[in-house]
């Protein structure tokens, strides 16, 4: 058995991310994706994607999805970072008096799926963004800045403190992203090209045993097509 699944995703950063890593692994379990950018505005007939700037916004893209696909073998899925998440998500106030962010992030995830009340819903919602699967291993960070040597042990330094990447915070000046920038400031303009260019570097194998988060949400990707015409 087969199934298809639709990945709504924040920008073009992911967007690749799925497209290079992701997809050629589902496509290992019989599970045929494929991704788009939310859609965050139209105007003359044109829609712009990429960037999450509302819930509502990204709600409307995915139900107008969910019901341009209402076949039985179509499965939707997210993948939104924690950092910076609009205010409008279903559960944001009381998800975040929550002080453990992997507390925080399945109460978001709970939230987001009886909101939108689809069977074949998997909300994904990322620790506590795209950045923390780069600092797995942050050495994979020379294949795109040579000569950063200095910078890039800083960060196998950092990530050393922490128990895992997707418990790096979401501090305006700490978040995973932020780290990066802050010893190579040149990712922040090149972060949807270097960005999965890195993470398929690492692999599959060392983001997953790095980020149980990523790495559960994975697992219930690869098991679809067992559930495809339940």
């Amino acid at each position: 058995m087969s199934a298809r699944l639709h990945f709504i995703v924040e920008g073009q950063t992911e967007e690749t991310f799925v497209n290079r890593v992701l997809i050629p692994q589902l496509a290992t379990r019989s599970v045929w994706a494929k991704v788009r950018c939310v859609m965050t505005s139209r105007k003359r007939g044109i829609k712009y994607r990429g960037g999450l700037d509302s819930y509502a916004r990204a709600k409307r893209d995915i139900v107008l999805w969910m019901k341009e696909d209402q076949n039985d073998d179509a499965f939707f899925t997210t993948m939104f970072d924690l950092y910076a998440l609009p205010n409008d998500f279903p559960g944001y106030e009381s998800a975040h008096r929550k002080t453990d962010p992997r507390q925080r992030v399945t109460a978001l995830e709970n939230a987001i799926l009886q909101d939108l009340a689809h069977r074949r819903f998997v909300p994904y919602i990322q620790l506590h963004e795209f950045e923390a699967l780069l600092l797995a291993d942050p050495k994979e960070l020379e294949w795109e800045y040579l000569e950063h040597d200095t910078a890039i042990q800083n960060l196998v330094n950092m990530v050393s403190t922490f128990a895992s990447p997707e418990l790096i915070d979401d501090g305006n000046e700490t978040a995973p992203s932020k780290r990066i920038i802050k010893q190579i400031p040149e990712y922040e303009g090149m972060k949807a090209s270097a960005g999965p260019i890195v993470a398929e570097k690492i692999g599959l194998p060392k983001l997953r045993s790095k980020c149980p988060h990523f790495d559960e949400w994975l697992c219930r990707l690869e098991t679809l097509s067992t559930g495809a015409s339940a």
